[in-house]
């Protein structure tokens, strides 16, 4: 065998193995792709309502797709901190009460007894979260065992169905500034064979003579 033919053989063995290797590694890229995560960064926001100022930073979401592959479900895990400035609120407890000014709490207060800080997520399956979905179902809706901060929660969606996930709440018992921090907390979604989207909500609800409930939303993302 001539050298000009050996060399030959030697490259083409050679670019044959690279390909080879390309192919395998192209491959794996497509099944990672398939099956990876992807991180969801969320801007930050702010609202004003009567004596309060709401914020919301540092908000993400990080979105699994479910290990059985099926199409109807789903993972999210949730970050943020939501806080509130609250200039003026009844000092302690007013009581469950709903009733006309003088009263002990005020009409239309869903907090028994103090004012308060709650922020969770609405969730939907094939539904788009309008800035009016809060009054589909109230402020609370599921929530996490003892609404504790770092839990999880699963929900089963159908076609249209909106649902609430409280993460955390907050009594407000005088002015101040209060704040819910959370990390990671994970939303398992089951039964949902098409789109599904989430956006936070951050609800402060003011008690006295001059009731309030601002609510500050956060950026609409997909679950997949």
């Amino acid at each position: 065998m001539s050298k000009n033919r050996t060399t030959g053989l030697r490259c083409g063995a050679r670019a044959l193995g690279v390909g080879a290797v390309a192919a395998v590694a192209m491959g794996l890229f497509s099944t990672g792709a398939a099956n990876a995560d992807t991180f969801v960064p969320l801007p930050d926001g702010e609202k004003l309502g009567p004596g309060v100022k709401i914020t919301r930073t540092h908000e993400s979401a990080l979105i699994s797709p479910s290990l059985a592959a099926n199409g109807a479900g789903r993972t999210v895990w949730v970050s943020g901190n939501a806080s509130a400035d609250v200039a003026v609120t009844p000092e302690g407890e007013a009581g469950p009460h709903n009733g006309p000014t003088g009263a002990n709490g005020t009409n239309n207060s869903s907090t028994h007894g103090a004012s308060q800080l709650n922020t969770g997520y609405i969730v939907g399956c094939q539904v788009s979260i309008a800035d009016n979905a809060i009054s589909l179902g109230g402020s609370v809706g599921v929530k996490l065992d003892g609404g504790s901060i770092g839990g999880s929660v699963g929900l089963k969606l159908g076609p249209g169905e909106v649902k609430f996930v409280q993460v955390d709440f907050k009594d407000i018992e005088k002015p101040g500034v209060y704040s819910v921090e959370y990390q990671d907390v994970e939303i398992a979604i089951q039964g949902c064979a098409g789109y599904a989207q989430a956006r936070s909500y951050t609800v402060v609800e003011i008690i006295g003579d001059h009731y309030s409930k601002t609510t500050l939303y956060g950026q609409p993302f997909s679950i997949g």
